[in-house]
């Protein structure tokens, strides 16, 4: 989504400051730059000796009238917020039984109301997706929250007694007038996972509000923080459920949510990649809009070929038929190297999976046919243990019990396989490379090494040798994150590492960012406060049964899908890397191994990237992921450092 801060200077898009005072808080949230039927919209208020400023820029979903705009002041609260409330209709029959008279249909307005009557109570009661702001004029207060999981974004920055805060970090280092220093302990964290996690942020001075917390900032600069929901907790409530054998309607639940995901004054429409999660909502989703569009990708056949792609095409098309769905098919043709830096500057980050480029070209193709709002099926396969990696991990469980001699030579067999000739990739070969090379590790170590791109030598190796200390640090947080429980379930262990780690800073991530940057709002029924707590209240072996990820999933849209489509081998959501590295990327890809800013500032070793590089062409091990994720990295710091004097990322 986009958003701008205030700016300190008096330059940008939103408010000034009028008097040439410091602003005490200073910030906007609201839909994207571009497509936007409605032009951004500003606030502001003496506070003291500075001044409030709240902008916004609306991509108007519900209630399409003025009635709906922000920031919405009314009756000493100001507010800006993004996001959606599936709850809205219970919370404004509550309201207004309460005597509330409102002006509008919009959830802004019940969000609104619902702050004034029970102030940060009201936030455990809010099912949806947020990051909002509310001031209090009466009383100078400024508080921040955002949704439980961490859907939608929100940073923010302190300097001195002030605040500002917005939906895009870019809007806060245009605030900041390029002063904002590079966080190389947050980059060294992007090699690893391929993406920043959520407790860390690229910049060092600005910060992402945790999911499911709140920020209070007082007139004279003192902040109090809370937390109205807790993962964690959560996870344990639901260990204890499984305990009392009380297993959740999860058809019925999964189904109420997609229902209540539907909730729009514009068009709705859907991915459908022809995988089970997206097959399952479109379906749910046709029975309550009959003739709902759908969207999905493919690739050149050449490309597919090369990366031994499954045809995932042939499924999204069954399924549209058999439920009435107007399908639209995508082709991601090579324009990467326009792509690439457009998707860096959208993403805010660097995050190095390519399916954040699948999500823009879905969501501008859905935005052209005047489609607002998407669903898609993220988050099914962190909460019901749906990816290879969690079976994988309990393999690796049997794998170790099989004589080590045997592990020796089974692993150094593999080790000579090539991952691909110059015709063909062997997907295969590649799954057991991977396999092996956690599959002997202790259980968060595999787990770790089972989604992240190195282990901790090569990453020592890839980076200047005066941040070994990060690369420590970094290891040590996944391991506390990961260790923050008392399950005793392993398979319910790797979910919440998941629900924690992967989806807030992954996939909720670019899902937004991409999603926003082609003014669609795309809306996660799975990642719903109630599937969730659900979810973890399903023991490991309702997930995974035999060889089967999201057993208990599959189960419930049996009673919809046919069984080939709930039992098809899983299918990716991502893109034909190696065949763009080795064809249309290579150039660009020597490029910035040889002359790139971060080789030639010390942050990444040239000898290390060539030998990425050399390994990846011979074909004996897939680094495309890597290497595209370098990429990514160059380009996001090109654009971070330019203008900012910063020669090295090291002099910081």
């Amino acid at each position: 989504m986009w958003c701008w801060s205030t700016p300190i200077r008096g330059t940008g898009p939103t408010a000034r400051c009028g008097t040439g005072r410091t602003p005490r808080c200073a910030a906007s949230t609201g839909g994207p730059p571009r497509g936007t039927e409605r032009a951004g919209r500003r606030y502001g208020h003496p506070l003291g000796d500075g001044e409030v400023h709240l902008g916004h820029r609306r991509l108007s979903v519900i209630d399409l009238s003025g009635t709906g705009a922000q920031p919405m002041v009314s009756g000493g609260l100001a507010l800006t917020y993004n996001g959606e409330l599936y709850n809205a209709p219970e919370l404004r029959a509550q309201l207004e039984a309460a005597g509330v008279r409102f002006r509008g249909t919009s959830d802004t307005e019940v969000l609104l109301e619902s702050w004034r009557r029970w102030g940060t109570g009201c936030l455990p009661r809010l099912r949806g997706m947020f990051a909002f702001a509310v001031f209090d004029e009466r009383t100078g207060e400024l508080v921040l929250a955002r949704d439980q999981l961490g859907i939608k974004p929100l940073f923010l920055l302190r300097r001195g007694t002030g605040l500002m805060f917005a939906s895009e970090l870019k809007a806060l280092a245009a605030v900041a007038g390029g002063s904002l220093e590079v966080d190389h302990a947050a980059l060294v964290a992007s090699l690893l996972y391929y993406w920043v996690p959520d407790s860390r942020c690229a910049f060092r001075e600005a910060e992402k509000l945790p999911p499911g917390s709140w920020l209070r900032c007082r007139p004279d600069g003192r902040v109090e923080r809370g937390r109205f929901w807790s993962l964690r907790d959560v996870a344990a409530e639901g260990r204890e459920r499984a305990r009392s054998g009380e297993l959740p309607d999860v058809a019925a639940l999964v189904e109420e949510s997609s229902r209540r995901h539907l909730l729009s004054d514009v068009p709705v429409a859907t991915f459908l990649s022809g995988g089970l999660d997206s097959s399952y909502l479109t379906a749910l989703a046709a029975r309550h809009r009959p003739g709902i569009s759908a969207y999905t990708i493919g690739f050149r056949a050449e490309d597919a070929r090369f990366e031994a792609m499954p045809d995932d095409l042939r499924h999204a098309r069954q399924v549209a038929e058999r439920f009435g769905v107007d399908l639209h098919e995508i082709e991601i043709a090579p324009d990467v190297l326009d792509l690439l830096p457009r998707m860096t500057y959208h993403l805010d980050e660097p995050i190095g999976d390519p399916a954040a480029i699948n999500t823009f070209l879905i969501c501008s193709a859905a935005r052209e046919a005047g489609v607002k709002v998407m669903l898609s099926g993220m988050g099914a396969d962190e909460l019901f243990a749906g990816y290879r990696k969690h079976l994988a991990n309990l393999l690796a469980l049997r794998y170790q019990r099989v004589p080590r001699p045997v592990r020796r030579g089974l692993s150094r067999a593999v080790d000579r396989l090539p991952v691909a000739t110059s015709r063909r990739g062997y997907r295969s070969v590649r799954f057991a490379k991977r396999f092996l090379s956690f599959a002997d590790l202790p259980e968060e170590t595999a787990f770790r090494r089972s989604y992240t791109m190195y282990d901790r030598d090569e990453l020592l190796a890839l980076v200047d040798p005066d941040l070994a200390g990060a690369v420590d640090d970094v290891l040590a947080e996944h391991a506390d994150v990961y260790q923050d429980n008392d399950l005793d379930d392993f398979v319910n262990r790797m979910c919440l590492g998941d629900a924690r780690m992967f989806l807030p800073g992954l996939n909720l991530a670019y899902t937004d960012r991409s999603s926003m940057a082609a003014s669609t709002e795309v809306r996660v029924p799975y990642v719903d406060v109630e599937v969730v707590e659900a979810a973890f209240a399903v023991p490991g072996d309702r997930k995974i049964a035999g060889r089967q990820g999201k057993a208990v999933l599959k189960e419930a849209a049996t009673s919809v899908l046919p069984r080939e489509i709930v039992y098809r081998p899983k299918g990716l959501f991502s893109a034909p890397l190696r065949a763009w590295m080795s064809r249309d990327l290579a150039p660009l890809v020597r490029e910035v191994v040889h002359d790139g800013v971060l080789v030639r500032s010390g942050f990444l070793r040239r000898d290390a990237l060539a030998r990425l590089v050399a390994e990846d062409a011979a074909g004996q091990r897939d680094f495309s992921k890597h290497l595209w994720h370098v990429l990514t990295l160059e380009y996001w710091y090109r654009g971070a450092t330019s203008g900012s004097g910063q020669d090295s990322p090291l002099t910081a």
